[in-house]
């Protein structure tokens, strides 16, 4: 009976290390899921009002799929080569630095219309030309949500370093799973 009391000891500490590591790598990562959040809400924008949800499903689906590959990835990484997660972060912020410049630019070259007629005019598109639209939304929306998340990851990552291993992969889940429900939540 005491041993049985002990492993339920011992559970509760690790629940309690995961929630308390979960935490802080929440707080430490709340400025980039502010980013994912508006990033991905603004590739999913412009969709017809029937089809939103599901963009969004296709999107979370994708996102859950960036999970997958991103935490094992990230635990491998800090098992046989710790040294590479500042260079990831540092890529990480290049390409989103290339995203913001690339949407400006986008935004500065192409023209608005300025009359109704004009607005009609791009408004008028085929069935296919918006399926081809939404396809290329949910792909923008999902390789985002693939930097963005590699970040977050290795944030968290850096917050558990010194924990046990069982202790970073129970917070690294954690994390993946509360930012892609989260995300998913404040879309709809």
């Amino acid at each position: 009976m005491s041993s049985l009391l002990l492993l339920l000891d011992d559970i509760a500490t690790i629940m309690d290390d995961v929630a308390v590591m979960s935490k802080m790598a929440a707080k430490k990562t709340a400025g980039v899921l502010g980013d994912d959040l508006a990033l991905n809400a603004q590739q999913v924008s412009g969709v017809r009002a029937e089809r939103e949800l599901p963009v969004v499903w296709s999107v979370a689906k994708g996102s859950f799929v960036n999970k997958v590959i991103l935490v094992p990835l990230a635990l491998a990484i800090s098992v046989f080569a710790p040294w590479l997660i500042n260079p990831l972060l540092m890529l990480g912020g290049l390409f989103l630095c290339y995203e913001g410049v690339e949407k400006v630019m986008h935004s500065i070259q192409h023209k608005k219309a300025k009359t109704a007629q004009e607005a009609a005019t791009q408004l008028a598109l085929t069935e296919a030309q918006l399926h081809s639209m939404e396809k290329d939304k949910i792909k923008g929306a999902i390789r985002t949500d693939f930097i963005l998340s590699a970040e977050i990851i290795v944030i968290s990552l850096g917050t558990v370093a010194a924990a046990a291993f069982v202790t970073k992969v129970s917070v690294l889940t954690v994390i993946a799973i509360a930012m892609t429900v989260g995300c998913m939540a404040w879309w709809h």
